[in-house]
């Protein structure tokens, strides 16, 4: 453990050194953050309204919760870091809280310490273990260092009490600031919390009296985050155009021990959600899915077969079930929610301290076989790492923020911050939201990155009215009709100049 221990932390420092870039999730929070920065109220995300150039518009932000921008900012007030270094710092000590966490809960669960350790080791070599060295991913992080704590809390209490009370009570609403969708993984763990302790009764007024106990505190969590949160925007479960069942809205969540405990959905750059170069067509994809989700059930099986341990057991039975309920419901109710393991990690986390153990028991070719997967999975996690880190660090560009950019280049990026410095009462516009960070004396608008398909909706672009001077930053790949789009989205400004920022970006402004 001391190993791994001293391992995230070099991690960490060499994060520190050269911050991290940012997913888009987080890079919404960290916009929030800038707003509140300059002077705005909590959690709004303001930008110049569409019917008005020359004003402004607030939005609450509830799509994403705000631990992701929140923990780092923190760190900014405490020690007077930027942005990147501050997600470093976020990542470096969720890394820590969670593998310190979960290898509690793994001993409390019945695990051996070497099964224990050997299940730390091999989830340090998954690729969603290293992302945030490249990425900083927010939410996702966030969770990590939450949900061991979280699991060992749940087996931990033996009777109803007002300790149980107070760390559902808690917990829920941590789990929720850390990560919205941690909401089904903390009703998932009060389901077990409930079973565990009325299963030793038959009497049904037991079971409704323990319930109720568990019940109430939930409520009242449920009801805090809604009110105070949630019904003050849209979130990703607001909106559904309608039923629709196919091979993967049930495939997905059957599946997710092995997607998301052995990084096949990473490795394969998403198998339905495409999260890089596609690798594998539609219906491959569907084939893989389908054999994956037979071999994450037999899996799941044997495990549950092998391992004595009855809380353990449990857990898995409830959280893989309540994965397939909620998800496989999600799906069928298309809300917006993508194709990825990452939502489901959870249960490969709960799975792989299962599967070592399974593993262990069996003869010498079976644990050479897992030998050779998991160098393979440690192969493409370290490629990952030491290639996204060298870009990062090389290649990127590093503005006031601190954070990698990786979407424009040092000498373009240089003279967008000069003109900020120089000019006031201007509205900076880019194609890659988290550009705006490096913005801090005017206006920033981010839209949404144009396809090579074009399918765009122009009211999602559109901005009339006028207000000062307006410049609008594009790859030189925008060149064409990319490019005539986003010009033609401020219909009041005319007379527009091109000038070139480096090779690859240029500028066009309007007066």
């Amino acid at each position: 453990m001391g190993s791994l221990f001293a391992l995230v932390a070099i991690l960490g420092i060499l994060s520190f050194v050269a911050p991290p870039s940012l997913f888009p999730d987080p890079a919404n929070g960290f916009l929030v953050m800038r707003s509140m920065e300059m002077g705005g109220k909590f959690n709004m995300m303001v930008a110049p309204d569409q019917d008005d150039f020359s004003k402004s518009t607030s939005e609450f932000l509830t799509w994403w919760s705000p631990g992701q921008y929140l923990v780092p900012y923190a760190f900014k007030l405490l020690f007077g870091v930027n942005s990147g270094q501050a997600s470093a710092l976020t990542v470096l000590l969720c890394q820590l809280l969670g593998v310190w966490g979960f290898y509690v809960f793994f001993k409390k669960v019945g695990f051996t310490p070497l099964v224990s350790v050997i299940s730390l080791l091999f989830i340090a070599c998954q690729q969603f273990f290293v992302v945030p060295y490249v990425f900083y991913n927010g939410g996702e992080i966030l969770s990590f260092a939450f949900t061991g704590w979280f699991l060992y809390g749940c087996v931990s209490f033996k009777n109803i009490s007002w300790q149980m009370v107070l760390f559902i009570l808690f917990s829920g609403l941590i789990g929720f600031f850390c990560k919205s969708s941690m909401m089904w993984v903390f009703a998932a763990g009060l389901l077990f919390i409930w079973i565990r302790l009325s299963s030793p009764n038959k009497d049904i007024i037991t079971w409704i009296k323990n319930g109720a106990w568990i019940a109430i505190p939930a409520i009242i969590v449920v009801a805090t985050i809604y009110l105070s949160f949630l019904s003050k925007g849209q979130n990703p479960t607001s909106a559904s155009p309608g039923l629709k069942l196919t091979l993967k809205t049930f495939a997905f969540p059957l599946a997710s021990p092995l997607l998301s405990g052995f990084s096949i959905d990473d490795i394969c750059h998403g198998l339905i959600y495409h999260t890089g170069k596609i690798i594998f067509n539609d219906w491959q994809a569907i084939i893989i899915l389908i054999l994956i989700a037979i071999l994450s059930l037999w899996l799941v099986r044997n495990i549950l077969k092998k391992v004595s341990d009855q809380n353990y057991r449990l857990l898995l039975i409830i959280f893989y079930s309540v994965a397939f309920v909620f998800f496989g419901y999600v799906y069928l109710m298309q809300k917006t929610i993508s194709y990825e393991a990452r939502h489901f990690r959870v249960i490969g986390l709960l799975v792989i301290p299962g599967a070592i153990y399974l593993l262990s028991q069996v003869k010498k070719p079976y644990r050479h076989l897992l030998c050779f997967v998991w160098a393979g999975i440690a192969f493409t996690s370290i490629f990952y790492l030491v290639k996204g880190y060298r870009y990062n660090k090389n290649k990127s560009a590093h503005g006031v923020s601190g954070i990698a950019q990786q979407n424009i280049d040092q000498a373009a990026l240089n003279k967008v911050m000069a003109i900020d410095n120089q000019v006031r009462n201007a509205t900076f516009v880019f194609v890659n939201k988290e550009l705006g960070l490096e913005i801090k004396h005017n206006r920033i608008l981010g839209f949404e990155p144009i396809g090579n398909d074009l399918k765009i909706d122009f009211d999602d672009y559109e901005h009339d009215g006028h207000a000062g001077l307006l410049y609008i930053i594009l790859p030189d790949n925008y060149a064409g009709p990319k490019e005539k789009f986003i010009l033609k989205s401020f219909p009041d400004y005319k007379g527009w100049y091109g000038s070139k920022l480096s090779d690859k970006y240029v500028m066009y402004e309007a007066k």
